[in-house]
């Protein structure tokens, strides 16, 4: 007898298993098809440059104004109301909003061209001014979002609304995995100045896309995954046989109601098989020469930091994994910014500047695509007090400055201009939309035609929006 609280999907994927197996044998050959991609997802045509992502997103909004916008002629501007003309009277946050005054506060740190490119970099970021020429700055991103939940909700799924798939999971139900014995969509924390903005699993999660393109989290102590490690008493041929027969229980359940789901929670048993001796040796650094840890820094060597997660995310990219998500949480300095924002750079600039490089000597740069972006920016008035030596600055989404660099990126640009407040931009525009359509497009695929139908409705990425910046692609 049929479960009465089946669905339309269970019930049709029985109706058919007179012909075969229905529905469900036919999601579980789509969760083993590997790099499998429908054609109307690709362009026709299209050799894509980038196989894989590594997006170093920094949680908080890092400061455009401090790290990569300079504006010289601010300090003559030291302490003056920023003016009306500039702020068009602008939405404001609620900590701002009641402020009777929005005195301009310049940069304390200063800025030089490097390369030959003529990029100018903060004296805050000396390693990624090193590697300036491999990135492709976009000091004109924009976006709706006002406050962080949203603003990173929206730079990672497409939304300001919380339950839609990630980048990650929008690229795992694109392209597939790479590697059997690994996720195919991974996600890392780290952290510093004691904390920061919440991070949500839903930052990696799949929405309404079937579970297996959610990313799994690795985490800084104990087993990188959980339960990866056998419960005391069962050795890895217990636990096989022990599989094996749950697995021929989920197929009885799959042959009846042709649910995806059962084939998706199979397929990650197996996964989870594979990764207990694929993950341990990941995880472990002993095989690196020297000279590599040396290039990431000092805290390459401590689980869980912003530079092990670097080096962990080029193990990871280089066995094929899709898509792997870096969160760097503490860019949120409403005050004592440039004491803070030392900080933050002396975890973040030598690592990031090093994965660049590392994939460069690996020759796999140009197939990886490396992000390094916050959720919004930050403003040019203080809030709160302002002296010659301290100020902090509140969130800012009308301008803001993102790097990228690899597969189908132009390296050695600076694209867009903002005006001389770091307000407003005056050329060149890249909202969110556009910046994923893009990214998109560098790994093959047309943002436009990468949907997935639910409740009645095509879903993507960009939702209707988004536009490929043809002037960013090499």
């Amino acid at each position: 007898m049929l479960n009465q609280h089946a669905n339309r999907r269970m019930f049709l994927g029985r109706s058919v298993s007179s012909v075969g197996t229905g529905l469900g044998t036919a999601a579980l050959a789509d969760l083993f098809a590997g790099d499998a991609v429908s054609d109307v997802r690709r362009f026709p045509g299209a050799l894509p440059r980038a196989k894989r992502v590594i997006y170093l997103c920094q949680s908080g909004a890092p400061s455009q104004l401090d790290l990569f916008d300079e504006k010289p002629e601010l300090g003559r501007r030291f302490g003056q109301e920023l003016p009306d003309s500039i702020r068009r009277g602008q939405r404001l946050t609620t900590m701002t909003s009641a402020q009777k005054r929005f005195p301009v506060a310049p940069s304390v740190f200063r800025f030089r061209r490097h390369g030959r490119s003529g990029a100018r970099v903060s004296e805050l970021l000396p390693y990624t001014a090193g590697v300036c020429d491999e990135l492709c700055f976009v000091r004109s991103m924009f976006t709706e979002a006002i406050n962080h939940d949203p603003a990173i909700t929206l730079l990672q799924t497409g939304t300001q609304q919380a339950g839609r798939p990630s980048f990650g999971a929008w690229l795992s139900y694109g392209l597939g995995s790479q590697n059997e014995a690994l996720p195919g969509f991974v996600a890392l924390t780290s952290w510093s100045l004691g904390g920061g903005q919440p991070l949500y699993d839903r930052l990696w999660g799949n929405g309404f896309l079937p579970t297996r393109h959610q990313g799994v989290r690795f985490r800084g102590v104990g087993d990188p995954v959980l339960f990866l490690s056998n419960p005391a008493g069962i050795d890895r041929r217990l636990r096989r046989q022990l599989l094996d027969d749950v697995a021929e229980l989920n197929r009885l359940k799959l042959d009846r109601f042709g649910d995806p789901e059962i084939a998706t929670r199979m397929a990650q048993y197996e996964l989870a098989f594979r990764m207990q001796t694929s993950v341990p040796e990941l995880a472990d650094f002993s095989d690196e020469p020297r000279h590599v840890l040396d290039l990431y820094g000092p805290e390459v060597s401590r689980r869980g930091s912003y530079a092990a997660n670097c080096l962990l995310a080029r193990r990871l990219s280089e066995r094929g994994v899709r898509f792997v998500q870096l969160f760097h949480r503490g860019w949120d300095q409403h005050n004592n910014l440039p004491r803070d924002i030392r900080s933050l750079c002396r975890a973040t600039d030598q690592p990031s500047a090093a994965l660049i490089s590392d994939l460069k000597q690996r020759g796999l740069l140009d197939e990886t695509l490396v992000v390094w972006a916050g959720e919004f920016g930050r403003t040019v008035y203080s809030q709160g007090e302002l002296t010659s030596s301290n100020y902090g600055r509140d969130h800012h989404p009308r301008c803001f400055t993102i790097w990228m660099a690899g597969g189908g990126i132009r390296a050695g640009l600076t694209y867009g201009r903002t005006d001389d407040f770091s307000y407003n931009v005056v050329e060149n525009a890249v909202h969110v939309h556009d910046l994923n359509a893009t990214l998109l497009h560098c790994l093959g695929i047309d943002h436009r035609r990468l949907t997935f139908k639910y409740q009645g409705r095509h879903h993507r990425l960009t939702d209707v929006h988004g536009r490929v910046v043809k002037p960013l692609l090499a």
